[in-house]
């Protein structure tokens, strides 16, 4: 990350997690901010405009959902990376989170060194400008080289089709990050003919035969996003 302190707004109405998290982003190099409810995150967020927001469902006043699709109706927030820490693992909890705008969705018990891992990962988005200006991006085993158009895995190439490229460079670019089916047809097809749905699907399954099944995850109903060991 290019930010020497980012700014974190954790909101949750559990005393003990907002002092658990605080502590553990603080040792981290992060700024935190707390937050007990939607309403008050809300408003602390307009003040401070974090980097990152960590938003819990269930809470009272107003639940993590309606807060999370209220904070990305504001112009100056546009970039902030959103994600739900929260004890509901049940598929529908998590789809309604990140259909409400959430970046991911990372269940609890909360695991510091993961959870701080994945923050990082996520705030890629939003400073990504000294990665996007340089020839080429790695992550753990693989480089993508935007100049030669190809991927080196394991030291092998790979020389892919160029919506292939495109796809990966667009998962690569927000790794760790959900990216939904229709910004990914938005940003790799949006000049092209109308396409199916199934395109996305075709050129999903083409990028894992080349990069591994292990490195898409889908998450249903929503889209796709690169892990990152």
């Amino acid at each position: 990350m290019t930010n020497l302190e980012p700014k974190v707004l954790i909101v949750d109405d559990d005393v003990d997690i907002l002092e658990f998290v605080t502590l553990n982003l603080s040792n981290e190099g992060f700024k935190v901010y707390t937050a007990s409810n939607g309403l008050e995150a809300i408003q602390r967020a307009t003040d401070i405009a974090p980097d990152l927001i960590i938003l819990d469902v269930m809470m009272p006043e107003m639940d993590g959902v309606e807060a999370c699709i209220r904070l990305r109706k504001i112009p100056s927030l546009d970039d902030t990376v959103i994600v739900f820490l929260s004890a509901r693992h049940e598929d529908y909890s998590q789809i309604a989170g990140l259909n409400a705008g959430a970046d991911d969705y990372i269940t609890k018990p909360i695991r510091p060194k993961l959870l701080i891992a994945k923050l990082k990962t996520m705030l890629r988005r939003r400073f990504r400008a000294l990665e996007e200006s340089t020839e080429e991006l790695i992550l753990g085993e693989m480089v993508i080289d935007f100049k030669k158009y190809h991927v080196l895995l394991n030291g092998k190439e790979e020389v892919l089709p160029r919506k292939e490229f495109e796809l990966l460079t667009l998962l690569a670019k927000n790794a760790g990050i959900v990216i939904r089916r229709e910004e990914i047809m938005k940003r790799i097809w949006q000049s092209d003919v109308i396409v199916g749905g199934r395109t996305i699907d075709v050129h999903i399954r083409r990028l894992r035969e080349r990069i591994g099944d292990d490195k898409i995850k889908t998450v249903k109903g929503v889209g796709y996003k690169l892990v990152v060991a």
